[in-house]
């Protein structure tokens, strides 16, 4: 199909149809494994047909990493200051919604055992995006190899520590261990 151009992502329709196609997933998500989860489940859900499944999201793969997009940036990247340099501050605030997001997360999904190294590729490769954008603001003249480098350590740090709080049964809420 060469002559098929892909939806304009402006246009009202695509976004409500795009929208339609996340919520039917995320329902999908609550009741079954995500290996278990067809294209044909989720159209059903949207009540859409699989030709514009297709034309918004390639596979069930691409979808999932649209909703952990999604959900990475309402619930981590708009609960900090990505314009400022990293400092103690912005590292609490990054502390505290990674671990609402592992929450979250949690619960959203039927089996999370399922989805756990999906997720924590993802949280990785945009914690590291994120943690390299607010190292770089801070030290404009510092080596791009050694500031790439010091964004894998400190985000897969605040992954682990996050991961580490949720795997453990989230006894006590970020801020308290934290400081302790």
């Amino acid at each position: 199909m060469a002559g098929v151009l892909p939806p304009n992502p402006n246009d009202p329709r695509v976004i409500r149809t795009r929208q339609l196609i996340l919520d039917a997933f995320i329902q999908q998500l609550n009741i079954m494994d995500f290996n278990s989860i067809t294209i044909g489940d989720i159209t059903k859900a949207a009540t859409i047909n699989r030709a514009t499944f297709y034309a918004h999201f390639p596979d069930k793969y691409a979808l999932f990493e649209a909703f952990l997009l999604d959900a990475f940036t309402n619930m981590v990247v708009c609960k900090v200051d990505t314009k400022g340099p990293l400092t103690k501050k912005t590292l609490l605030e990054l502390i505290v919604s990674l671990c609402n997001y592992h929450e979250t997360s949690h619960h959203c999904f039927k089996k999370y055992d399922s989805v756990a190294l999906l997720l924590e590729e993802n949280i990785k490769l945009h914690l590291e995006k994120l943690t390299l954008q607010l190292i770089s603001g801070a030290d404009a003249a510092a080596d791009s190899k050694s500031l790439a480098t010091a964004a894998t350590l400190l985000s897969w740090s605040l992954y682990g520590v996050t991961y580490r709080w949720n795997l453990e049964g989230r006894t006590e809420p970020p801020p308290s261990w934290l400081c302790g």
